[in-house]
């Protein structure tokens, strides 16, 4: 699977918005394959829950939407290497707080560099999900602007 993955990384590079989410259920080894292709690349997973809530912690509740997109971006250029960017645990991008559309960000961050995410969410009959309809936090998405890769 890993080299699956890192042929479709690969292939990404000429897409206008090369994002790349690794889709599965809870338990279905995303993280792992990720640390996989980091370690096999020579890079690091850029664990986005921690790194992005501890900066984000710093600053006081009323900055933190509006510095948000600035810390993402500077994290980004941190932890990317060789135009690719791995990102793990991004739950933190769907809290209302921030004012953010995720799927908006990562594509954003993806027409600078690959961007391969962990989409903590489901992949079903066409349509990208997060949370469960009605939830706060529910996002519904098509296909527009990135590439799957469904782990089994």
């Amino acid at each position: 699977m890993l080299e699956r993955l890192n042929r479709r990384v690969e292939e990404i590079g000429t897409l206008q918005s090369k994002l790349l989410l690794l889709i599965g259920a809870p338990g279905a080894g995303k993280t792992a394959l990720l640390r996989d292709l980091a370690d096999h690349r020579g890079m690091e997973v850029l664990n986005a829950g921690v790194a992005l809530g501890a900066r984000l912690a710093a600053l006081p509740q009323k900055q933190r939407h509006l510095q948000v997109s600035t810390v993402l971006r500077e994290l980004a250029s941190e932890h990317a290497k060789d135009d690719v960017l791995l990102l793990d645990n991004i739950e933190l991008l769907f809290d209302r707080s921030l004012h953010l559309n995720p799927l908006d960000t990562l594509k954003r961050h993806a027409h600078a560099r690959r961007v391969v995410a962990a989409w903590p969410g489901e992949f079903s009959d066409g349509r990208l999900t997060y949370a469960a309809l009605g939830h706060p936090e529910h996002q519904d998405h098509g296909t527009a602007g990135w590439v799957p890769f469904e782990l089994e």
